[in-house]
């Protein structure tokens, strides 16, 4: 990964001074075996038992599980390199529901390799859309995305063309950039109960992750490489939890 910035440093530290927390990254010694160890706000790093991403194996098919219904817009929306990744955020509007239960959709984050793998194997990508009800629980929906020449994304090809390549920078993209781009056509998923995937570690998040990928093109891949060769944080142990399939 590329050397980390004093600009990125002093942003993230400035983040996290304003939020009363200790400054993480994915490597060296503020790395993801450390998180739990540098804020008493990050113990479920390492001590909780419902921890994200998981390897998905095993899933146990519940007809039971609902589709989920997306009510995604078309918007301006603002990309943001915040020295460990790329974040991209948006206005209100665009929601899921699940269960009956609304949950706003914040942000959408992309990370090399995917957080979660399929049967041990990891995706080039994976970009998690980060949701919010109205009493403060999250959902995550989680798409992996793999090299592939010949269907290039229209939603990532808009978005790529305003990656910030300095850490700290944000972009707005005026254009109508509408998430359900980022959404492959067959929607069956997994889920479980995990937790957020970055300090404080937040448990008790419903996870949906995609059992289709989409496509991302070499350049592409090539491009936020560049920026982030990993940002990534290590498998954790299942610790009992089940996962289920929809389909």
């Amino acid at each position: 990964m590329r050397s980390f910035t004093l600009a990125a440093f002093l942003l993230a530290c400035s983040i996290c001074s304003a939020q009363n927390t200790a400054y993480w990254n994915y490597q060296g010694k503020t790395g993801p075996l450390v998180w739990g160890k540098l804020d008493p706000a990050y113990q479920a790093c390492s001590r909780g038992h419902q921890q994200s991403p998981v390897d998905i194996r095993g899933a146990h098919l519940n007809s039971a599980l609902q589709p989920i219904e997306f009510h995604y817009i078309g918007q301006a929306v603002t990309v943001t390199n915040d020295g460990r990744g790329v974040v991209v955020s948006v206005n209100p509007g665009s929601y899921i529901v699940v269960d009956g239960v609304r949950y706003n959709l914040a942000r959408y984050e992309f990370h090399r390799p995917s957080e979660h793998t399929v049967k041990g194997k990891f995706a080039d990508m994976e970009v998690d859309l980060v949701h919010s009800s109205a009493d403060g629980k999250q959902a995550i929906v989680a798409v992996r995305l793999n090299e592939d020449r010949g269907n290039p994304n229209a939603t990532l090809a808009t978005l790529w063309q305003h990656l910030p390549a300095t850490a700290g920078a944000s972009e707005k993209i005026t254009d109508m950039v509408d998430a359900g781009g980022l959404l492959p056509a067959d929607r069956g998923y997994w889920t479980y109960i995990g937790s957020e995937l970055t300090p404080p570690c937040a448990e008790g998040v419903r996870w949906f992750v995609f059992e289709n990928d989409i496509s991302v093109s070499r350049g592409q891949l090539r491009a936020f490489t560049n920026l982030f060769k990993m940002n990534t944080r290590p498998l954790q142990d299942l610790h009992g939890r089940r996962i289920e399939a929809n389909e």
